[in-house]
């Protein structure tokens, strides 16, 4: 007599791949802090902008002016930015297409915000490498998820 199992065949996701687990657990690291701190910040502007200002006579940091002469607009949209980041990650984590193109989008936003919110020439280089980088590594991964 055939004895039927006790749970049936259940259709399982594939395996997440070492490197989408790595770049998504730095995404979640990097974009939730950066999320976390913009929003504060954004939450927190005037209080921010005494420490900062005295953090700036002190220790003579560059980049501090463009800090100084942020608005809470820019802290605000930039955490949101880094919020949508985050959320195409999860979606990766997931591995669900889409995830991938909410994250580009956002890390485009992202390195476009300065430029239009500070006036800044451009992004910068650093910036560029780890966004165009991250970006790159993922759509390797991009065979292995859904739709």
């Amino acid at each position: 007599m055939d004895e039927q199992p006790l749970i049936p065949d259940v259709p399982t996701e594939p395996k997440r791949s070492q490197l989408l687990t790595i770049l998504c657990i730095l995404t979640f690291a990097g974009s939730g802090m950066n999320a976390f701190s913009s929003l504060f910040i954004a939450a927190f502007y005037d209080a921010f902008q005494l420490i900062a200002q005295e953090i700036s006579e002190k220790l003579n940091l560059p980049g501090m002016e463009i800090l100084l002469n942020a608005t809470p607009v820019f802290f605000l949209i930039t955490g949101l930015l880094y919020v949508g980041s985050l959320t195409g990650a999860v979606i990766m984590w997931r591995q669900r297409k889409a995830g991938f193109h909410v994250y580009t989008i956002a890390q485009i936003l992202l390195l476009i915000a300065p430029m239009y919110f500070l006036n800044m020439p451009g992004p910068s280089v650093i910036e560029l490498i780890f966004s165009g980088l991250f970006i790159i590594l993922y759509s390797t991964q991009l065979k292995q998820m859904h739709h």
